[in-house]
């Protein structure tokens, strides 16, 4: 069992196709050392790329694991994000309110700060968190220019933009710096469809990039029979998992999500190996139209038209 493979765009970069996620961290309460240990056993699986982010609080401890074997930085593909200013952050928070700043200057700090915490010379791939109202994005150019130039950064791209946003903030990077974004990290699951609806996903493959997908299993919500939409949803998925022979509907879910053709990329916010795994577990299942309809249908609460 191996993580594939994948290329964001044509121009890269190449990654995991399954990404782990580190926004949990701090609540799984690991020493150093047996951080070390997830990102070496999660290496083992294949899974080479994590994800990050400034409010996450995930990148100094990452960081400090990183530090005791430093090696292992070249066979990893680190994301993080920066933008959101929430109170408690010392210098890079809010003095009282919360709010998101992507000005040039807001985004060479927080760039510095997660070189700095991570233990790092260079981040992989940097993401917007998410859109700042008040995004100006020729400041935005300035920044990427100078980040790129310096070698901090090697590749750009978004998260929760919707296509609009997306498709003018390319635009304007391209024509100032030749340079495009590589992915938008979105929300997707059997209870959150809106990608499927709002163009999305046909947004990526027109543009030509894959998108990473967060909270594929809604937080946890898709093993809770608490409502009667998600009743419909884990039944409908226990009959495909069925069908394949498969122990654990996550398996299903994984396959559902990433049978896309826009190929994302899912992260995965679990500490438990067997967990991670039985994620791996889903490049090995190809859903049928029926099967993938019969989820769609379970959470939609209506057939196709």
């Amino acid at each position: 069992m191996y993580a594939s493979r994948t290329q964001l765009t044509a121009a890269g970069p190449e990654i995991s196709r399954f990404i782990a996620g580190y926004w949990r961290v701090n609540q799984w309460q690991l020493s150093d050392q047996a951080l070390l240990n997830f990102i070496n056993q999660t290496l083992e699986l294949g899974i080479s790329t994590v994800d990050h982010a400034m409010v996450y609080r995930s990148e100094a401890p990452f960081g400090r694991a990183l530090a005791l074997q430093p090696a292992l930085r070249d066979q990893l593909q680190i994301i993080t994000k920066f933008g959101i200013r929430p109170k408690g952050f010392g210098e890079l928070g809010a003095r009282q309110i919360n709010h998101y700043d992507s000005s040039s200057t807001a985004i060479v700090e927080s760039v510095d700060a997660s070189l700095r915490d991570l233990q790092t010379d260079y981040i992989d791939v940097l993401l917007i968190h998410r859109p700042d109202y008040l995004m100006n994005a020729h400041e935005v150019v300035a920044a990427f220019e100078s980040l790129k130039n310096s070698g901090k950064v090697r590749y750009f791209g978004v998260s929760n933009f919707n296509n609009d946003q997306f498709t003018w903030l390319q635009a304007v990077l391209q024509k100032s710096l030749g340079i495009e974004l590589v992915t938008n990290q979105i929300e997707f699951s059997p209870l959150h469809l809106d990608p499927l609806d709002d163009g999305t996903f046909e947004h990526c493959q027109l543009l030509g990039y894959q998108p990473m997908l967060w909270s594929c299993l809604a937080g946890g919500r898709l093993i809770n029979e608490n409502t009667e939409r998600q009743r419909n949803i884990i039944t409908a998925l226990r009959t495909v998992a069925e069908e394949w022979q498969q122990e654990h509907i996550e398996t299903i879910v994984y396959a559902w999500c990433m049978a896309l053709p826009c190929a994302p990329a899912p992260l995965l916010g679990t500490q438990n190996l067997e967990r991670v795994k039985i994620a791996l577990s889903a490049e090995d299942i190809s859903l049928n139209r029926e099967q993938w309809y019969r989820i769609w249908e379970a959470s939609a609460g209506h057939p196709v038209p």
